[in-house]
């Protein structure tokens, strides 16, 4: 039995997640797997139930799981509260507590919808990349950080073993894929990118397969939109992740159509659509669950080892897209529209064909 915690979480996070574990039970179900699901409270939904965005108690459910999916958190019903007692920090702690360093984030464009880019259809064509981003360290956790009278420091550090651990991941997932690896920084300027490049090249030797090139982030967001079909796995810091991934994102044409998977040492993952909570259309029944879904098809790759299973559903919603159905998101002229359950069903159908 494989054990999942579902963290729905805000906004548009429950109808998300209700049609990902209905996709996740239909493939139990198809081969043969008992999969147990178990609820918990985070972000918003969890303060106005006990005053904690993150609680013990989701917290103790997600250790005793095989795999974390969350849908979104956050809503200007919280935007008055303090930084740190937002539903957004709440990301944070389950990522630190959860001992997950390294977020994946694949951009993909599915034949479908390359029209949807805001790119030409044959610049992203056939585009299958994925950001390596480090998600522990850098300027974001770095210190010291705070404000001086006029003057504010935040502070950008690495160790070798906080790259070590991250370049290894991303050389191991391009042994599974086209073998190329970008290593992305800006070692012209920073130490801290000095010290990464170092240490990257020095992993790299382990991995005499893999091809691996370096780039300056400035060159790197250029070049995702001039030629983004060289990349295959791109391996960078946090804060550079951060914003490459975003980039990245949009060349898909839409951000309900992305997943991502935050990794540790072990098996224990968490994964979650890239989009937010989307209270505007909340309870509409029009959200597109696709990046959820997907995002349980990588929960069944990483965390639960289950290829074909996770294989199945990736071909399920290619399949659904090329006979034309469409949440509002990702709509154009001649395309069948659906709701979010519809589209669930959808999908659920072509696993069962």
């Amino acid at each position: 039995m494989f054990k999942i915690a579902l963290l729905p979480g805000d906004g548009i996070g429950p109808e998300i997640i209700a049609e990902a574990a209905k996709v996740l039970r239909a493939v139990g179900d198809k081969y043969g797997h008992e999969l147990e699901f178990k609820e918990g409270l985070i972000g918003g939904a969890a303060l106005d139930e006990g005053g904690e965005g993150l609680p013990q108690d989701t917290l103790d459910l997600c250790r005793q799981s095989d795999a974390v999916l969350m849908g979104a958190v956050g809503g200007p019903k919280w935007d008055s509260l303090p930084g740190n007692k937002r539903p957004e920090a709440a990301l944070l702690g389950i990522r630190k507590a959860l001992g997950l360093f390294a977020n994946l984030r694949p951009a993909k464009v599915f034949p479908a919808l390359a029209g949807a880019s805001s790119l030409k259809r044959e610049v992203v064509d056939g585009i299958d990349l994925v950001v390596v981003r480090e998600l522990t360290g850098g300027i974001y956790f770095g210190q010291p950080k705070g404000r001086e009278g006029d003057r504010a420091v935040d502070t950008m550090a690495y160790s070798v073993p906080e790259i070590e651990r991250i370049a290894r991941v991303a050389f191991e997932l391009a042994m599974k894929r086209k073998g190329r690896v970008t290593s992305v920084d800006k070692a012209n300027v920073l130490e801290t990118s000095r010290l990464w490049r170092e240490v990257v090249i020095r992993v790299s030797e382990d991995y005499p397969e893999v091809h691996l090139e370096h780039m300056y982030v400035d060159n790197c967001a250029m070049q995702l939109l001039r030629d983004p079909g060289q990349f295959d796995v791109i391996l960078t810091g946090n804060m550079f992740g951060d914003i490459l991934s975003d980039e990245a994102a949009m060349l898909t044409g839409s951000l309900g159509m992305l997943p991502s998977a935050s990794l540790g040492e072990g098996t224990l993952g968490l994964y979650e659509p890239v989009h937010g909570s989307a209270p505007d259309i909340a309870g509409k029944g029009v959200a597109n669950p696709l990046a959820t879904i997907m995002s349980a098809a990588m929960l069944l790759r990483y965390s639960l080892g289950l290829t074909e299973e996770a294989a199945r559903i990736e071909w399920a919603v290619g399949t659904v897209l090329d006979q034309g159905y469409r949440t509002p998101d990702i709509a154009e002229e001649g395309c069948v529209p659906v709701g979010t359950r519809e589209m669930g069903d959808l999908i659920v159908r072509a696993i069962q064909s």
